[in-house]
């Protein structure tokens, strides 16, 4: 564990939790001056709920348009089509809402609205790139002047960070985009609005938190202030994930997985690295078109596994987090993702043995595969563990 650092707080200036969406939304416009709010919103959301309608009968006259339709893994020619979409309108207030696609569209639109992107090409000037160690390459640019205000519908909580992933379907690679103005000036839980997530999503992303929440826990760069906010988000959402699946209509239960989303995120707001399980997912995402939910629900417990030789006291942690003290963290976390009926295995998700290879040396270019705790040297590590997987 880390006994010295430092905490960087983000540019984000509100949490608003347990207000309806519409009306949170209409008041963080009135608060920020917005003349013309773009909205940003998930296709089904809008199509089969009033959601949507209602958010844009709140606003009123500020309401400019909207862009619906982001496909999972964010790919650029969407973000650049959403984007010229909002230029159009003249938009001052970018707000998204549905998962994490969505939210990571509505970052990179602010990339493409002030630098005049109008080719999916052109953000490759704004990616960053990553040596064959891992060393990122981070380019320097002025940061947006239109900002975003986030409504989340998943609980993947990259609304609560300022790095967006987006996907060049060229190369099938994710990619990542950073400037500390990329977070939302404010983030808006309504877990009312989330019973219409379907239920695999919501479960699955809500792994994904508590991955967030593992991950940074087990870190050898772990801190006690970050310790404090990963374990109660283990217990949120130990607690409220099997609630809303026994019964999704549960908005208290929902509630709690939203602030258990939240807490998640504060190490990673502290610069606590992730490791194997994240690396890999985000390659399955962005090579195999895995949704980002259920490559945290495949890799998670074999990542514990793989690990449990370096960091089998910080795993402890975990498990008695998530109620069931003295036993391995990689069966409990197991039989919890099992209990929520996600899947476990690369084959159940469509991942052949076929695309290993490319999958392990992809993620050798992730910069948290180099900061796994258990030390991973090349491909063939990574193929150790996607063996695991499989």
């Amino acid at each position: 564990m880390a006994t010295s650092g430092s905490f960087r707080y983000q540019a984000m200036e509100r949490v608003v939790f347990g207000k309806p969406a519409a009306q949170a939304v209409s008041d963080e416009a009135a608060r920020l001056d917005a003349q013309r709010v773009f909205l940003l919103v998930s296709g089904t959301l809008n199509r089969e709920t009033d959601v949507v309608a209602g958010i844009r009968d709140a606003l009123g006259a500020r309401y400019a348009g909207e862009f619906q339709g982001i496909p999972p893994h964010t790919p650029r020619d969407a973000v650049v089509r959403a984007a010229a979409a909002a230029r159009a309108l003249d938009a001052d207030l970018i707000v998204t809402v549905g998962g994490g696609s969505v939210t990571d569209a509505g970052k990179v639109i602010q990339i493409c609205l002030r630098h005049d992107v109008t080719d999916p090409a052109q953000l490759d000037n704004y990616r960053i790139a990553f040596k064959a160690d891992g060393t990122p390459s981070a380019p320097v640019y002025e940061g947006p002047t239109v900002r975003q205000v986030s409504v989340p519908t998943t609980l993947s909580g990259g609304e609560f960070y300022p790095l967006a992933g987006c996907t060049d379907p060229l190369r099938k690679v994710k990619e990542g985009y950073r400037h500390d103005l990329l977070i939302p000036r404010a983030v808006i839980l309504d877990a009312r609005i989330t019973v219409h997530t379907p239920q695999w999503l919501w479960l699955s992303t809500g792994i994904r938190a508590l991955d967030h929440a593992v991950e940074a826990l087990c870190s050898p760069q772990a801190n006690d202030f970050c310790d404090g906010a990963a374990l109660q988000a283990l217990r949120l959402l130990g607690q409220g994930l099997p609630r809303s699946k026994a019964d999704p209509a549960d908005i208290a239960a929902r509630q709690q997985c939203q602030i258990g989303v939240w807490n998640s995120m504060v190490p990673i707001q502290g610069g606590i690295p992730m490791g194997a399980s994240h690396a890999i997912g985000h390659i399955l995402g962005g090579t195999c078109d895995v949704p980002h939910g259920y490559t945290s629900c495949v890799m998670l417990p074999h990542v514990l596994r793989y690990n449990r030789g370096v960091n089998g006291e910080r795993q402890a942690l975990v498990a008695a987090a998530l109620g069931q003290p003295g036993r391995e963290a990689a069966e409990v976390v197991g039989e919890f993702i099992a209990g929520l009926g996600m899947p476990r295995t690369l084959a159940e998700v469509n991942v052949p043995r076929e695309q290993f290879a490319l999958i392990a040396r992809n993620a050798m270019h992730d910069r948290w595969l180099h900061t796994n705790p258990r030390k991973i040297n090349g491909p063939q590590d990574v193929l150790e563990i996607l063996e695991m997987a499989a």
